[in-house]
């Protein structure tokens, strides 16, 4: 059984076909400057050739049929014909409370994105546009949505609740939903296997670090608690994003910026985070270099950024009653050790206590702790394409 997964972004689209007897991508892409001058399509096959197509994709329908005709194609492809993909599986990044798991697309389903797109305006429209154009061009192949906010939705409401009117939250749905889910799902579900014990015995942090970084507290499987909340602004500062602030600078920069609504919205999740700290880039490689070289404002973002995951590692300790893991995963958790070492300096408390030279790797499956550490320290590539594909899977076998 062959499952396409297929992530829209609002001018990309980022596609994998998954072979479910192995487990593995026997294709990969990534299509970028949808509706742009420059259109590209990048593939690259299970052996690792690349075939770059250069042509005008003015919409995620014209993306999705080019995708369709280099899965296809002879020369690079991945399938003789259309049919031998079994299902699709669509990255939606809100399901608000409608969803706690993924599900078989319908016109029920289809109406519950749309009617969160208000929540994720940047993300859904682009989602449901990828979509459309796979129900369009295969007909009768299932299509299934997988949600990056139903991992979130196990939060007691004492979690997920702001200290809003609750009127508010029956009006407006007002609450904390938590995104980046199927990452987090995923990398759980991979260190139950690296510790050899079932999920449910298991108290878990999972930090997901990167441009956009989250980080969850995960109790017998179920996230408890996370980072992100209404919005992904909310949490750690990211690439970009301000995360966690006190409400009223908000408005008292609205007032001395002379800013509307729009335009501090645009400020925080665009203008701020390692960016504005740092005067440098959104890029932590950048920000490193830079801090490397004496850059005062470089070196500040990145010891804000680690403090404020020990902060939050330290809150999900109390959450859960202790940690019998750490697991770092994404761009950053994956591949920075120096961010890695920061973030656990000082969590001897906790049993944290990890070996220098393990700690030295870069997008590999390890646990990274000294053999004496009661609480294990683990770096888990994350792997949302094969996450969605096996929620696709299960779904429609």
């Amino acid at each position: 059984m062959k499952i396409l997964v297929v992530n829209c972004g609002s001018s990309s689209l980022k596609y994998q076909l998954m072979d479910m007897t192995t487990k593995e991508s026997v294709g990969i892409g990534l299509v970028e400057r949808i509706g742009l001058e420059g259109a590209v399509l990048t593939h690259r096959t299970a052996s690792g050739e690349k075939e770059v197509i250069t042509t005008e994709i003015p919409n995620h329908t014209v993306a999705i049929e080019l995708v369709l005709k280099v899965l296809v194609s002879p020369d690079y492809g991945s399938v003789k014909e259309l049919s031998e993909i079994s299902a699709v599986g669509h990255r939606v990044v809100h399901g608000g409370e409608n969803f706690a798991q993924s599900a078989i697309i319908n016109d029920e389903v289809m109406q519950a994105i749309r009617d969160c797109i208000e929540l994720a305006p940047l993300h859904n429209p682009p989602n449901i546009a990828g979509i459309e154009a796979c129900q369009k061009l295969m007909p009768g192949v299932p299509q299934v949505a997988v949600f990056d906010t139903a991992f979130h939705q196990t939060m007691p409401d004492y979690a997920y609740l702001y200290g809003l009117t609750y009127e508010l939250y029956e009006k407006y749905k007002i609450r904390r939903y938590g995104f980046h889910g199927t990452s987090h799902k995923y990398v759980s579900q991979r260190a139950a296997a690296l510790l050899g014990k079932p999920a449910e015995e298991l108290k878990l942090i999972t930090c997901h670090l990167g441009n956009g970084s989250s980080i969850t507290a995960i109790k017998g499987g179920k996230s408890i608690e996370t980072s992100m909340g209404f919005t992904p602004l909310q949490g750690l500062l990211m690439g970009t994003r301000s995360g966690d602030l006190d409400p009223a600078i908000v408005t008292y920069i609205m007032r001395k910026e002379n800013l509307n609504s729009d335009q501090i919205d645009n400020f925080l999740n665009k203008k701020c985070g390692v960016l504005g700290v740092s005067g440098v880039s959104s890029d932590f490689r950048d920000i490193g270099e830079a801090a490397e070289q004496g850059n005062y404002r470089a070196k500040l973002a990145l010891e804000i950024f680690a403090y404020q995951a020990k902060k939050y590692i330290g809150a999900y300790v109390a959450a859960l009653n202790g940690a019998d893991a750490i697991i770092f995963t994404a761009g950053l958790g994956e591949n920075s050790f120096s961010m890695r070492a920061a973030i656990c300096a000082d969590l001897s408390y906790l049993g944290v206590n990890i070996d220098p030279e393990k700690n030295k790797v870069r997008g590999i499956e390890v646990d990274v702790s000294e053999t004496n550490a009661a609480c294990r320290v683990l770096v888990i590539p994350t792997n949302e394409e094969l996450m969605i594909a096996l929620d696709t899977f299960e779904l429609t076998r």
